[in-house]
């Protein structure tokens, strides 16, 4: 049975355009009634390709992703940073979204992939802003070292599935001490993360600790007779950012 139904499940997909098809039709109506620009929030404006890598994308269009660190990315904007490390930067959110918002910044953009590299080129360049982004591959502590520099005041923001224990220690990048930080925790891969790095910045940092927060169906904006006839589990998936648990990140400002 479960092979005669991908069967025609992949029969299906083949005959049904993906516009006609429930995550194919809020996808294209997302990407029509925004312009494939990020719609609000502290990005509102920012252009944007056609899918994002390894996160949602339908939130990103729609300006309420991770929305919990609005505040944080406002504070960041008004220090008016000389330098900005993204640490993690899959296709650019936040490297670009900063970019944009900071345009006395220089971006340091880290990311893996080759295909999150190539993509941050691609939005680096639809957004106008690629003589100021700078993007490198996987990110060790000498590698973090050498992107800060001596830059007073520099901006981390980090995103690294749990890789945060190794490349946010002071002791190794002594520049970190100095830094407006922003970092993902996971402590559901590395158990215990967020008091090793509460205990490690807390004499040098104010820590604030954020928590997400449920989104809901209605944040998607509009309502078309095709939204009307899906099962609304669809809306919970457009505005969902996939989570495997409830996330949080510290916001570390320094004592400078």
């Amino acid at each position: 049975m479960p092979d005669n139904f991908n069967m025609i499940a992949s029969l299906l997909r083949k005959i049904v355009p993906e516009r006609f098809r429930p995550i194919g039709y809020l996808t294209h109506l997302t990407r029509e009634r925004t312009g494939c620009r990020v719609r609000a929030g502290s990005f509102a404006g920012l252009r944007y390709v056609s899918n994002s890598v390894g996160s949602a994308y339908l939130p990103k269009l729609l300006g309420i992703y991770e929305r919990e660190l609005s505040a944080q990315v406002e504070s960041i904007c008004s220090s008016k940073p000389r330098l900005i490390v993204d640490i993690g930067a899959a296709e650019g959110y936040y490297a670009i979204g900063l970019a944009r918002r900071n345009p006395q910044a220089l971006i340091v953009a880290f990311e893996m992939e080759s295909r999150g590299q190539s993509t941050l080129r691609e939005m680096a360049g639809l957004n106008n802003v690629a003589d100021r982004i700078e993007v490198g591959g996987k990110c060790e502590a000498p590698d973090l070292v050498a992107a800060l520099g001596d830059t007073p005041a520099p901006v981390v923001v980090c995103d690294v599935e749990g890789y945060e224990g190794k490349l946010l220690d002071p002791q190794a990048v002594p520049a970190l001490r100095q830094a407006f930080i922003l970092v993902e925790l996971h402590d559901f891969i590395i158990p215990g993360i967020t008091e090793k790095l509460k205990e490690r910045f807390g004499a040098t940092h104010r820590i604030e600790h954020i928590w997400q927060r449920p989104r809901s169906r209605a944040d998607f904006p509009w309502h078309t007779f095709g939204t009307a006839l899906l099962p609304k589990s669809y809306l919970d998936w457009a505005v969902s950012e996939w989570r495997p648990v409830q996330m949080s990140w510290l916001w570390m400002v320094p004592h400078i």
